[in-house]
């Protein structure tokens, strides 16, 4: 690979970086983005992975005020449905909840009706992590303010939108002799289910967590996709709204603590950038890995990922969802969609994630009550990028408005991983 000495945008060198080659899938549009779509990373100053430059792009970005004229557009558009060109939006869930009665939307059996929050912003973004050191030097005080107000901006340019959620169960309905527990459902739709009797017994305990259940969805993916050679699980997210004990997360001592909210916006992990950069980081620096210690060479990185890799995220439950519920988005139903990229900026590089607009058409599934032994997958990023396999599923949470008042909220753990053939 060319990552050495590559020449970026401005004609300067980056030599300490790694700055994935741009692999879009066949037919699929350029990404809204920065730099062309080029990594930060190829932006590369003295070690810092193109860090500062992606906080200018950030202070410049709120200057510009393209975001706040979205803002104002939602504000000054009156009370009641909001026209966008994609399909009429709402403000809040309870609109979009009376619209939908009043329509008359229904789903197929095993499905629900709801709104899902999409952005109505049609540019990159970018989100300053909470371990930044910006947030703690005095003398930023005042640029941190204005980009933490930014931050909150970001939650004003999403609107909720109506989804029907078809059961994930009956797939094989949909697609005659396509099996939810299989490969082929996740090489087609980029979503999935498994099966899981863990022998962890406190999922609080990250620990116990890293120690016992690293290893059940490792030897999961590997049992699961035929031709994985090797699989990583390299970090894990706890959720519960209601949890009483220390949330607190530690990095130094691999804690992820507990999270208080669900993530209710559309969204997927990783993109064409970052499902390489992850990857080569993870292989050859061990980077933010919470699970096996993996220390290549960058030859043996680049023999690797020569092969094809996926990332995939897991979900498991610790006792029935009631409330709350993770929901997935089928790869052909946006593959010809340009996603929006949100750059997270650390203190050593610059991730991306992506959001997308609403299209009526998304085609969203869900697993109604799942159980404490179903693992449902999701595809984050595939290297094969001919068109012939999915590349990545979106997804988000919801409230089901089905559920009883007195659900509970959903108690589950997320794992995340690469899978190597």
């Amino acid at each position: 690979m060319d990552e050495l000495n590559q020449e970026n945008r401005d004609g300067e060198l980056t030599a300490s970086a790694y700055v994935p080659p741009l692999e879009y899938t066949q037919g699929q549009p350029e990404p809204i983005a920065a730099n062309g779509g080029l990594s930060y990373m190829a932006f590369d100053k003295e070690g810092d992975a193109g860090t500062a430059k992606a906080t200018q792009a950030a202070i410049d970005l709120v200057d510009n005020g393209s975001g706040q004229a979205v803002i104002d557009m939602i504000e000054n558009a009156g009370p009641g449905p909001i026209k966008t060109k994609w399909g009429v939006g709402f403000r809040t869930p309870e609109e979009c909840l009376n619209y939908i009665e009043e329509q008359g939307l229904t789903a197929p059996e095993g499905g629900v009706v709801l709104p899902l929050r999409y952005s109505v912003h049609e540019q990159e973004s970018y989100s300053i992590v909470s371990s930044n050191a910006l947030w703690h030097d005095p003398s930023q005080k005042n640029l941190a303010e204005r980009l933490r107000n930014e931050e909150r901006n970001q939650g004003l340019r999403n609107l909720f939108f109506p989804q029907v959620l078809k059961d994930a169960r009956r797939i094989e309905d949909y697609y005659p002799g396509l099996s939810p527990n299989s490969a082929e459902c996740m090489d087609k739709l980029g979503v999935s289910l498994a099966h899981c009797q863990s022998e962890c017994q406190n999922f609080y305990d990250h620990e116990e967590v890293e120690r016992v259940f690293y290893a059940e969805m490792e030897q999961l993916l590997l049992d699961f996709f035929p031709g994985a050679t090797d699989a990583l699980v390299y970090n894990h997210d706890v959720f519960d709204k209601d949890y009483e004990g220390d949330r607190r997360e530690d990095q130094d001592s691999k804690n992820p603590g507990v999270n208080g909210g669900y993530a209710y916006l559309v969204h997927n992990d990783l993109n064409d950038n970052s499902g390489r950069v992850r990857c080569r980081e993870l292989l050859t620096k061990n980077l933010r890995n919470f699970g096996r210690e993996v220390n290549y060479t960058e030859a043996e990185a680049d023999a690797k990922m020569s092969k094809r890799f996926m990332s995939i995220n897991m979900a498991k439950p610790m006792e029935t969802v009631e409330q709350n519920p993770f929901v997935l988005c089928a790869w052909p139903s946006f593959a010809d969609q340009p996603y929006i990229t949100n750059y997270r900026i650390y203190d050593d590089r610059v991730g991306e994630t992506t959001r997308f607009t609403y299209r009526k058409d998304h085609e969203w599934y869900w697993f109604p009550k799942q159980t404490s032994t179903e693992v449902s997958m999701l595809k984050c990023y595939d290297s094969v990028t001919d068109g012939s396999v999915s590349r990545w599923s979106f997804h988000s949470a919801c409230i089901d408005p089905t559920a009883p008042e007195d659900a509970r909220c959903r108690k589950n753990v997320v794992v995340r991983s690469f899978v190597f053939f």
